[in-house]
């Protein structure tokens, strides 16, 4: 199944193709300027029935040294089947498109970065036929960005920097950072970069720091995840009312009996959480003698 991080990695670039020219420096690559990109059919299915999918594909144009393709990949753990997967890829597209074809990846930690980066050859050791020399972003070369100018600055190099550092001690201030910046800016802009970095981050803790961010500093935003986080505390809202109403009508009805609460009792009651627990110690006010009694539990209770 297909990730949310893993997704993100990729999407960016279908978002904003010409992201790729501004990576010219963390890959070391000289580029000619780029004039435009434009997102290209994923689906590398021949005539027989073998189904191959690239995850983004933009055909960019330059200014001088004309077009070309950027297979974009997401990957999020080592995979022996790229081995053969990725040549094929750049070698099916250059004969469909007869353009030259660059593959970057997109990882999210060093070791898989790493792997990557690795040559891919087919042929014998001493002649290789083909050789696939993946480019590779991730953690290893994406800035850092906890400067708000800067992150200003390129919106989308920020948000795959983000995504790229998911798992960097200094996350939350990259997250911040990004609040932040994103908060001056139209909710047209902001929306998909919003929900890319929530995508991003997966399942990790700093998923759950960045839905706080949003709920924050971006409140006023209509986005999906900005909506699902307000339905969220919205639920809880009302799941907090009635804990507490429940623990006032515990007390309520002890006083009603003319029973005397005590400091312990109303400290208990009030603390509680459990609405199925405040539910029995409820019942058992209404026959209690002592205040304290309600905790006990009966054989019916069992």
């Amino acid at each position: 199944m297909v990730s949310a991080p893993h997704e993100a990695m990729h999407r960016i670039f279908q978002e904003c193709p010409g992201l790729f020219s501004r990576l010219s420096d963390v890959l070391g690559l000289e580029l000619p300027p780029l004039t435009s990109a434009e997102p290209l059919t994923v689906d590398l299915t021949e005539t027989e029935p073998l189904e191959r999918r690239v995850d983004t594909l933009l055909r960019i144009e330059t200014r001088n040294d004309g077009p070309f393709l950027l297979i974009v990949e997401a990957q999020g753990k080592k995979d022996p089947g790229k081995t053969a997967s990725w040549p094929y890829y750049v070698t099916y597209l250059n004969n469909k498109y007869r353009l030259p074809v660059l593959l970057l990846v997109i990882c999210q930690d060093h070791a898989t970065a790493a792997w990557a980066a690795r040559p891919l050859t087919i042929g014998l050791p001493q002649w290789p036929t083909v050789t696939t020399r993946p480019l590779v972003a991730g953690p290893h070369n994406m800035p850092v960005i906890t400067n708000v100018a800067e992150a200003r600055k390129d919106l989308a190099l920020a948000t795959l920097s983000a995504i790229t550092h998911a798992d960097n001690p200094d996350v939350d201030a990259i997250l911040k950072t990004m609040s932040v910046a994103l908060r001056d800016t139209p909710e047209s802009i902001a929306e998909p970069f919003v929900e890319l970095i929530a995508q991003g981050l997966g399942n990790r803790p700093a998923a759950q720091q960045w839905r706080n961010l949003v709920a924050v500093d971006l409140s006023f935003y209509t986005s999906p995840l900005s909506e699902e986080i307000r339905d969220e505390g919205r639920a809880q809202g009302r799941a907090q009312g009635r804990v507490q109403g429940r623990a006032e009508s515990v007390l309520l009805v002890l006083g009603a009996r003319g029973i005397d609460v005590t400091d312990a009792t109303r400290d208990k009651v009030t603390a509680c959480d459990d609405p199925e627990l405040l539910r029995r110690w409820l019942v058992r006010a209404a026959s209690v003698t002592g205040s304290d009694e309600i905790f006990e539990e009966t054989p019916t209770d069992r």
